[in-house]
């Protein structure tokens, strides 16, 4: 039975009787860390600079998970197997839920009122969000509706 290397090193010896050399290895995997850093900082800088929560959230889901997916895969590659298969669950993880959190976030920005909807190209949660008008009770002169006496508890009024 053959066992997984426990260490880094041995995880290398490995690569190296599969072909790879490990100064090509290393190189990648510093580059990969290296771009990573990079994105991060630059989603960094964006959440920083940018105006309003719309452009925010593109910094902050964008170059951001783009930044944690090269540092993970380029941690990936220095780490014993059963550690990098961890690393790439964690990689999908990143990928289902920051979508749905950047949405969740948008459309309680844009419900309350934090996008300035002038800025839109397109605003298509307009018809989708916006509120329909109640209908008036039509036997009401004044448009409220008729206080039928019940109170809600089947009883009638109260004398």
């Amino acid at each position: 039975m053959r066992t997984l290397p426990a260490t880094s090193s041995d995880m290398s010896s490995v690569m190296l009787s599969a072909g790879v050399p490990e100064t090509v290895l290393e190189t990648v995997s510093a580059v990969l860390l290296l771009a990573g850093a990079a994105f991060c900082l630059l989603g960094a800088v964006g959440l920083l600079r940018f105006p309003d929560t719309a452009t925010r959230l593109h910094a902050s889901s964008k170059a951001q998970t783009l930044g944690v997916l090269l540092s993970l895969l380029g941690a990936a590659l220095r780490v014993p197997a059963p550690y990098a298969g961890l690393l790439l669950l964690i990689a999908f993880f990143q990928l289902f839920t920051v979508p749905v959190t950047g949405q969740v976030i948008g459309r309680v920005a844009y419900r309350t009122g934090a996008v300035d909807r002038r800025t839109l190209f397109t605003d298509e949660l307009a018809g989708r969000l916006a509120l329909p008008d109640p209908d008036p009770d039509p036997g009401s002169p004044t448009g409220e509706p008729e206080d039928r006496g019940d109170a809600g508890n089947g009883r009638g009024h109260e004398p």
